[in-house]
């Protein structure tokens, strides 16, 4: 069986945007769905009640912010994989 490696770029661009448009997907759905949006967020939290923490921010500041680390994290998480992946496939 032939193994591929992956391309380090190409799989750290694929995360980036991936998590991009999930973000930006996430988002409207906490401007339609406030609610709905939090008590899924609560679910991923184990249960802490996080709406005594804070409440939504959704100014355009916090959105760019948001997108721009969630971003940027999602790239060196694919690089870090791809890497990791193709080191890994060599032993």
């Amino acid at each position: 069986m032939r193994r591929m490696k992956h391309n380090v770029n190409t799989t750290a661009n694929a995360a980036a945007v991936t998590v991009a448009v999930l973000y930006v997907i996430c988002r409207l759905a906490v401007s339609l769905f406030p609610g709905l949006s939090m008590t899924v967020a609560q679910s991923w939290f184990h249960g802490i009640e996080l709406g005594q923490i804070s409440d939504w921010n959704l100014s355009v500041e916090s959105f760019v912010l948001g997108l721009f680390s969630t971003t940027a994290a999602a790239w060196i998480t694919g690089y870090l994989f791809a890497s990791l992946y193709n080191r890994l496939l060599k032993k």
